[in-house]
C-alpha cells in the first residue's frame, strides 16, 4: 500500500510539473524573450533546484490538514490517501486534456479532504488549517498578485516614459524576463514540489515508517519529488502552452516582466510562510493585473468569470472523485483498493491515448495563463501618456508656428506683389500720360507747322502777285515807247 501511494504521489508530481510549466514560461515565450524549448528546459532545472530550498509547505500538508490524532488505525488510512490521490490525478489529467483552467494544488487538497471525510469523518480534517492556509490564500493570492503586477506595470511604464515614441524603446525588459521567469520557476519548485513531499511524508507517518514528531521529509523524498516534477515539466509542458501565440500576443516585455515579478514575489513569500498556493491562480492574477496596468485596458468579465468558476470547481470536483474512490475502498476493502488502482490506470491511459489523437507540439500547446490573458481587453490605440501629450502639444505648437510663419510669408509675398502691381500700374499710367502729352505736343507742333506752312504759302502768293503787276505796266510802257518810237520813225 505504501509503495502504491508513493508511486501514485510521484505520478501526481509528474502531472503537476507539466500542468504548471506555462505558469513560469508563458509570458517570456509570448514576448519572444525565450524560445519554447529553452524555456521549458530552464523551468525544469529550476523546479529541481527550488524543491530543495524550503519544506514549510510540506509540513502544512503532512502535519496540518489531517488530524493524525483522530485516526485510530493509521494503517487503514493509507487506502484513503491512495483514493485522494486518484481524485487529484484524474482531475489533473482531465483538465490537462480539455485545456481547462485548474489548480493541481487544489486538486490534491480536494482529493485528500474528500477521501478523509468519507473514511474518517469531519473530525479527521483540520478545517481551521484548511481555511487559513488553503482557502484564504487561494482567494487572496490572485488578488494580491494582480495588485502588485498592476502597480509594477504602472511603475515600469512611468519610469520608461521617455521611450513612448520609440517602437522598441522598452525591449530591454525582454532580457529582464529571463531572470524573472527563472525566478517564477524556482518559486514553483519551492511550493508545488513540497505538496507531494507532504503526501509521502504523511504516508510514511501513517505506516509507522517515520515519527510523527519529525516534520521534515527525508532527503530521498525531497530528491524523488524534485526529479519527478522537473521531468514532468520538461516532458509534458507542450500541451499546457497551447495558444501562447494567441492568448498572450498582446503581452509587452514590460508587462511580462511585471507579471513575473509579482508571481515570484507572491509564491516565494507564501512558501516561506507555509501557505499552499495555486501557482496557476497566482500567475493568472498577475497577468490580469499587468494587463490592467496598461493604458486603455478593461476587464472582460465574462472570460474572467469562466476562469474563476474553473478555479472554484477544482477543489470540490477533485474532492468528489476522491470521496467516490474512498467509498469504493470502504465498501470493498482490499478489493476496493485494487479496483481503485485499476480505475486509476484505466483513466490515466484513456486520457493519455485520447490526447494522442491530436499531436501536441510547441506550436499548439495550451496555457491557463494564456486564457487569463484574454480576460483583459487592451485598446489598439490606448490614450496618450503625459509625456506623449506633452510631445503632441510641442508638435502642435511647432506646427502652429510653422503655419503662422508661412501665413506671414504669404502675406508679405502678397504685399510685395500688390506693391509691384501698383507700381507697374502707376508706371503704365505715367507712361500713357507721357505718351498722350507727347502725342498732343507732336500734334500741336504738326498743326503749328502746318499753319506756318500755310501762312508761308499764302505770303508767297501775295508776293508773287505784287511783283507781276509792275512788270506788266513796265511792259506796257516799253511797248508804248517802242510804238511811239516807231511812229516817230515813220
Amino acid at each position: 500500500m505504501v509503495v502504491l501511494v508513493i508511486a501514485l504521489a510521484l505520478f501526481f508530481d509528474f502531472t503537476n510539473g507539466f500542468h504548471d510549466t506555462a505558469n513560469a514560461m508563458a509570458t517570456p515565450i509570448a514576448t519572444g524573450a525565450l524560445k519554447p524549448k529553452v524555456a521549458v528546459g530552464l523551468a525544469a532545472c529550476l523546479n529541481l533546484v527550488g524543491a530543495f530550498l524550503s519544506t514549510e509547505v510540506s509540513q502544512t500538508i503532512s502535519h496540518g490538514i489531517i488530524r493524525e490524532d483522530q485516526i485510530t488505525d493509521p494503517v487503514t488510512f493509507l487506502p484513503l490517501i491512495f483514493a485522494g490521490l486518484i481524485g487529484a490525478v484524474a482531475w489533473n489529467m482531465l483538465t490537462w486534456l480539455l485545456g481547462l483552467p485548474s489548480s493541481s494544488s487544489h486538486a490534491l487538497f480536494g482529493g485528500l479532504i474528500g477521501a478523509t471525510l468519507v473514511g474518517v469523518g469531519v473530525s479527521g480534517v483540520n478545517f481551521g488549517e484548511v481555511l487559513g492556509k488553503i482557502i484564504l490564500p487561494a482567494v487572496i493570492s490572485p488578488l494580491t498578485a494582480g495588485v502588485i503586477a498592476f502597480l509594477v506595470t504602472r511603475m515600469a511604464y512611468a519610469l520608461t516614459r521617455r521611450y513612448d515614441t520609440k517602437p522598441d524603446g522598452r525591449s530591454g525588459f525582454r532580457w529582464g524576463q529571463i531572470f524573472t521567469s527563472s525566478l517564477v520557476a524556482l518559486a514553483h519548485g519551492t511550493n508545488d514540489a513540497q505538496k507531494t513531499m507532504g503526501i509521502i511524508t504523511l504516508t510514511l507517518i501513517m505506516a509507522g515508517w517515520q515519527s510523527q514528531d519529525q516534520a521534515e521529509p527525508h532527503l530521498w523524498v525531497i530528491l524523488a519529488c524534485a526529479l519527478t516534477i522537473a521531468l514532468g515539466t520538461y516532458l509534458g509542458g507542450w500541451r499546457i502552452i497551447r495558444t501562447l501565440g494567441k492568448g498572450l500576443t498582446d503581452v509587452k516585455p514590460a508587462q511580462g516582466f511585471s507579471a513575473e515579478t509579482s508571481t515570484a514575489a507572491t509564491i516565494l513569500a507564501s512558501s516561506a510562510l507555509g501557505f499552499a498556493l495555486s501557482t496557476t491562480q497566482v500567475a493568472s492574477g498577475s497577468v490580469i493585473g499587468s494587463g490592467l496596468g496598461r493604458r486603455g485596458s478593461s476587464v472582460r468579465w465574462g472570460t474572467a468569470g469562466r476562469i474563476a468558476i474553473g478555479w472554484l470547481l477544482t477543489l470540490p470536483a477533485a474532492g468528489a472523485v476522491g470521496a467516490f474512490a474512498a467509498l469504493i475502498v470502504g465498501w470493498l476493502g482490499s478489493w476496493g483498493i485494487l479496483l481503485d488502482a485499476v480505475l486509476a490506470v484505466v483513466i490515466i491511459v484513456a486520457l493519455f491515448l485520447r490526447s494522442r489523437r491530436n499531436t501536441v507540439t510547441a506550436a499548439n500547446a495550451m496555457s491557463d495563463v494564456a486564457e487569463s490573458g484574454r480576460a483583459v481587453k487592451v485598446k489598439r490605440n490606448p490614450p496618450p501618456t503625459r509625456r506623449q501629450r506633452a510631445i503632441i502639444r510641442e508638435e502642435e505648437r511647432r506646427k502652429a508656428e510653422e503655419r503662422a510663419r508661412r501665413k506671414a510669408e504669404e502675406r508679405e509675398l502678397e504685399r510685395r506683389r500688390a506693391e509691384e502691381e501698383s507700381r507697374a500700374r502707376a508706371e503704365k499710367k505715367a507712361k500713357a500720360k507721357a505718351d498722350a502729352k507727347k502725342s498732343a505736343a507732336e500734334k500741336k507742333h504738326a498743326d503749328a507747322k502746318k499753319k506756318s506752312d500755310a501762312h508761308k504759302t499764302a505770303d508767297g502768293k501775295k508776293k508773287s502777285g505784287a511783283k507781276k503787276k509792275p512788270d506788266e505796266h513796265k511792259g506796257k510802257g516799253e511797248g508804248g515807247k517802242k510804238a511811239s518810237a516807231g511812229k516817230g520813225a515813220k
